[in-house]
Parts: structure tokens; sequence; C-alpha cells
């Protein structure tokens, strides 16, 4: 008998696994997705293009909302979980809920969704969202470049428009970021590194993407989001860690399973954290992964002319998806009002418009930050509204793009950066060196 499944995503994994599992797979019949996490990603279809033969009008993307109601409405069998950061706990909550419906539950293991390359893989993954994978990423890609070898970014996925038109997505200047309409997140992952020199493939299906990279580069460098696994298999997996969020790294799926598959583990930001919460990391790093190299790290706060902060009453703006699900409550941007003198932080949510309003009430830890949400035109420009209207000096920008390029701010800005730095031995480079030893 054919069994029936809604895979619960965000726009991301879900599509993964529904290509390389589900899509070919004739047990099963995918009847919907459902969609969570980032707003107005649901009320789509998966298209026919992507779907395959087997789904000529395509598979409709629903409210996780409804999902007990979508299990009993078309007898789903079988619910499969797949997307990220979200804590154990509330996993298991969502596996309640679906047995409760009369339906099975699953979570795919992460090796049967993982592509092969016939090039060498350096996977960049993360144990929460905003430990610094980013910045890792672009660490190892300028390594390898000085090693002499051509090197592509393959990043983890965020379709969030027009999906057949993001099938496979190539960005090698900004001008591909305006061409293809990249939304404010989309921009903070890809921009840095196209001013690095380098090329970026993302998109919708990883097969064909993995084929194209494969043509330009001798050594792939996987740059996952949130605490997703690889997408393709790594030859070495590197894993970033948070000490600002110690005890997270058990807690939080599917960031403990890339704890345990970490071949290096990178501890982030020992320059900011305090030493007994690097300690305590680096002992569940031993405990639980005793195999894995550790190397200490800084997430490195750049500021072009810090004397511009002292005194000033500044509105921080951070890297959304970090005080979103990522739970964050400060990020670089904080800590450089910190370091450098600020008088104080504007509190932004007396002057919230539209959609960032909504955010605040979904996430009403964030506090006196203001997360750079810009998911779709109309919130870009809540977004811009909501810091003109904000009373303040200045605006702290911590996000990894420049924000004056995507609003026009009528007060001044000040842009804050943070780069991965080596905290001690042994250096990143050293570890990937040996690790490739005999290998490229």
């Amino acid at each position: 008998m054919v069994e029936k499944v809604i895979i619960m995503g965000a726009a991301g994994r879900d599509f993964h696994n529904f290509n390389v599992y589900f899509r070919d797979n004739l047990r099963y019949q995918v009847v919907g997705f459902t969609a969570t996490q980032i707003p107005d990603i649901d009320g789509r279809m998966y298209p026919a293009q992507l779907a395959g033969s087997r789904y000529p009008d395509g598979i409709p993307i629903y409210p996780d909302s409804r999902l007990a109601e979508l299990i009993q409405r078309h007898g789903v069998d079988l619910v499969a979980f797949s997307y990220s950061d979200v804590p154990h706990v509330e996993v298991m909550h969502k596996a309640s809920l679906t047995t409760a419906a009369g339906a099975d539950f699953i979570i795919i293991g992460a090796p049967y969704t993982m592509l092969t390359s016939n090039r060498t893989v350096i996977s960049v993954c993360a144990v929460r969202t905003g430990c610094g994978k980013s910045q890792t990423s672009r660490k190892v890609i300028q390594i390898l470049k000085r090693m002499g070898k051509r090197v592509v970014s393959v990043r983890h996925p965020m379709p969030y428009g027009d999906l057949t038109r993001q099938i496979v997505q190539r960005f090698s200047s900004r001008e591909d970021l305006d061409r293809q309409h990249c939304t404010i997140e989309e921009r903070e992952e890809y921009e840095p590194v196209i001013d690095m020199g380098a090329v970026v493939y993302a998109g919708v299906d990883y097969g064909l993407i993995l084929e194209a990279a494969e043509k330009e580069a001798d050594v792939i460098v996987w740059d996952g989001g949130n605490n997703d696994t690889p997408f393709f298999r790594p030859d070495v997996n590197i894993v970033v860690f948070d000490p600002h969020r110690a005890g997270h790294e058990t807690r939080y799926h599917p960031g403990e399973t890339n704890l345990l598959m970490a071949d290096v583990a990178v501890i982030n930001k020992v320059d900011s954290a305090e030493p007994e919460k690097v300690e305590q990391v680096r002992k569940t790093i031993e405990k639980h992964n005793p195999k894995a190299a550790i190397i200490m790290a800084d997430s490195a706060v750049l500021v072009d002319d810090p004397s511009l902060i002292r005194g000033k009453r500044v509105l921080v703006v951070e890297d959304g998806p970090t005080l979103t699900h990522g739970e964050m409550t400060y990020g670089a941007g904080v800590i450089a009002a910190r370091r450098f003198g600020a008088a104080s932080l504007a509190d932004p949510r007396p002057c919230l418009k539209g959609s960032l309003a909504e955010t605040f009430n979904d996430y009403p830890h964030i506090g006196t930050l203001l997360p750079a949400m810009g998911y779709s035109p109309a919130q870009i420009k809540d977004l811009e509204d909501t810091i003109n209207d904000c009373p303040c000096d200045l605006v702290l920008s911590a996000t990894p793009i420049d924000l004056t390029a995507v609003v026009t701010v009528d007060k001044p800005v000040v842009r804050v950066r943070y780069e991965y730095k080596d905290n001690s031995e042994p250096t990143l480079e050293a570890v990937i060196r040996k690790q490739l030893e005999g290998g490229l």
C-alpha cells in the first residue's frame, strides 16, 4: 500500500528531503508540506516542475498550525519532521500531536539525504543558529584559496520566492543579488562571500546544484543553515559551537546530531564568552564526540571608527534569524555598543511597523534590538520605516550586509562586522590541512 505523507518544514530541508527521499519513491505519496519559522512561505505550491511526474499538479504548502487537521482530512500515514533549530522537547510535542491524530512520526537519518560529490567537500554546520557558521565558512574559503584550490560555496537553501526560478542559483556579483530579488537573509549569506571573489550556489534542487558546482570547483564548501546537517557528504565536517549558549549543543534538533558527527569542533566567540562557559562546551564535546579535533576561535568585532559610538544612544540592528529562532538576546552589535562606550540602546518596540510587530509578538525575547527582517519588499519597507521612526543618535548595523544598500536611513549608520579569528593553537588552517592530508 502507498503511504500518504506530510513533510513538516520551513522551505529548505523539507524540499531537499522530498527531492532525494520521497519524490521517486513509489512507497509514498506526499499530500502536502507544512511551513513554519519563515513568514509568508505557506499558501504556495511546490511546483510540478520540481515535484516530478508523479505530482502533475504540484504539492500544496500549508501552515504548520493545520497539521492535525490535515492528517485526519487526508488520512495521512506518516509525518516527516524536516526543519531545524528546534528544541528537543518541541520536536516531541510535534510527535505527540502527530501520533494522536493517527499518523507515524519520523526524522530521516542524516546520511540518507547526503548527496555524494566527486569533489572534496568541507561542510560548516553548527549546533544553533548564530554560532558563527558564515564567518567560519569564509575563513575556510580563504584557507583553501591560499592552498591554490578552486573553491565554490554551496549554501543551505533559502527559496522564499518563485521556486521555479530558484531551482539552481549562482551568485558571483552583487548584481546577481538584485537580479534574483534576494531577501535580506539571502543577502546576509551571499554578499560577504561574493565580496571575497568567490562563487555561491543555492536554490531548491541540490542534485542539480551539486552537478553545476562540481564543474567549477576542486573543493566545495557546504555552508549550512540554522543547525541543519549537510546536504552533501563531507570529507571534513566542521561544526561551530557558541559558549554564550552553553548547554544548547545537546538540547536542540538537529544540532546534537551535528555535535555527534563533527570531525572538527570550533568553539567560537571565546573572546566575549565567560571562560567557564567555554570550558563547559569543551567538556561536552569531549564527552559526546572524543574523536573531534577542538579549535578555539574568536568572533572579532570590527568597526571602522569606534569613536562614533561613544556616548551615543544607538539603535542596534542584528542578524534576523540569530535573534528570532536562534533565540539570542544580543549579537555583535550589542558587543560593539558595550565595548566602544555607547550611552544606551534605543528601544525600537514603540516604533515597530507592520510585520515587525508580528515578529516581536512571536519572539518577545528580542527586547531592545531590531532584527534585520526582510523576507519581502513589504517587510523591508517595514524595517526601513521602523528604523527611521526610532529616536536615536545613530544605527549600529550588525547585519552582514551593507544595510544602506537595501533601506534608506535618515540617520548615521555605523557598520559592525564580525570575522573568524583563531584564538590559539591548533589553528583552523592547521587542522584542515591535517584532515585533508593526502586527499587533495
